[in-house]
């Protein structure tokens, strides 16, 4: 299946892209999905702290179950108060 990862904050400057096309099997979990992209790039590990995960806009865990089709950002840790 084919999805689109949104990269933000570190996370982009991990990856130096802002987004990226990704082809995965059918049934892959978002965290899954976040290793896998890990492994293409190995500096967006040392960012990956405390990453969240959304799809389609709506806040998510990493076990939900990716779709074709599905807009996954990862989401670096919010600083602030």
């Amino acid at each position: 299946m084919h999805i689109t990862v949104r990269f933000f904050a570190a996370h982009r400057e991990a990856t130096g892209q802002p987004t990226l096309a990704l082809e995965l099997p059918e049934g892959t979990s978002a965290a899954t999905a976040f290793q896998r992209v890990c492994s293409r790039f190995p500096a967006l590990k040392q960012a990956a702290a405390g990453v969240a995960f959304a799809v389609n806009q709506a806040h998510t865990s990493g076990e939900h179950v990716l779709h074709a089709g599905d807009e996954l950002a990862f989401l670096p840790p919010m600083s602030g108060g």
